[in-house]
């Protein structure tokens, strides 16, 4: 069971570097990923903690594109535009 648990634990790890983009080939010795690129590696914990690091700034940046359109809204709604 805990088996399956791992398995599909690894078919959601990102299968690239957090650092420099290459491919990551899971050492089962070790128990972790190494990149084929650059040869750091990661835990599984440290490639999850990238990954939630990666979608929160993705998140952020979407929110700033939204706040930066409805201050352009605003100003170009607004009577003082000169």
């Amino acid at each position: 069971m805990w088996r399956d648990a791992l398995a599909a634990a690894r078919l959601r790890m990102p299968n690239y570097c957090l650092e420099c983009g290459g491919n990551l080939t899971y050492d089962s010795t070790i128990k972790q990923y190494a990149c084929k690129s650059c040869g750091l590696t990661f835990t599984s914990q440290d490639l999850l903690q990238g990954r939630e690091r990666m979608l929160q700034g993705q998140e952020s940046a979407d929110e700033e594109k939204k706040r930066r359109h409805k201050e352009y809204l605003k100003w170009w709604l607004s009577d003082k535009k000169s």
